[in-house]
């Protein structure tokens, strides 16, 4: 049996989350439609308030429900620190950390060129224009530690140096709890190279 075209259309915009694939939506549809159609329309009208009313800071790049967001509203704020990021969910998992208190940008992805991901399609250029003439002494470069991330991170460091401000990189290795014989390989290089001397 065949779904009817209303609820193969359900099926097929909740496929478009990510992680949830075919039997995964189905299962979302089919609950929404037999147990809790009010969580249903509460889901459209939240859907559709978002997707209107929320946009992108015209400083930071984060999403936002005004021009100016309200971390880069906030006078409280280190203007000398600019962290970049990939995306707004990695903004907030900074902001959930608790620890930082700058500025940010968002890039928004990192270089594929493969994908057609150039430093204009991720931001680059505006990146540059946000830090010249501006107080940001450090740029400190919050790519995620995959090949993409490390390459964007690589090429957007040998763009601000000529500029005269200090990039830092995030460091990567061993979580705070973990124990070294369950860390990958990769994890723990990247530990061993960026280590600090204690004194």
């Amino acid at each position: 049996m065949s779904f009817s075209p209303l609820i193969r259309q359900l099926i097929d915009a909740l496929r478009g989350l990510p992680g949830v694939g075919p039997k995964t939506a189905q299962r979302m549809a089919l609950h929404l439609l037999e147990r809790n159609r009010e969580a249903g329309r509460q889901l459209a009208h939240a859907l559709e308030a978002a997707m209107d009313g929320v946009g992108y800071c015209s400083r930071c790049r984060t999403l936002s429900e005004t021009e100016i967001c309200e971390l880069c509203r906030d006078p409280r704020r280190d203007d000398s620190l600019l962290c970049v990021l990939q995306s707004p969910a990695d903004v907030w998992a900074v902001e959930m950390a608790g620890s930082f208190r700058g500025r940010y940008f968002v890039l928004k992805g990192h270089l594929s060129p493969i994908d057609g991901l150039g430093p204009e399609e991720i931001g680059v250029p505006a990146l540059l224009e946000r830090v010249q003439g501006s107080d940001v002494a450090e740029v400190i470069l919050a790519t995620n530690p995959t090949v993409e991330g490390e390459a964007t991170a690589h090429y957007v460091a040998g763009l601000l140096k000529p500029l005269g401000i200090s990039v830092s990189r995030i460091a990567h290795g061993v979580p705070l709890g973990g124990e070294l014989e369950f860390i990958d390989g990769g994890t723990l290089a990247h530990a061993l190279a960026g280590r600090t001397r204690i004194d």
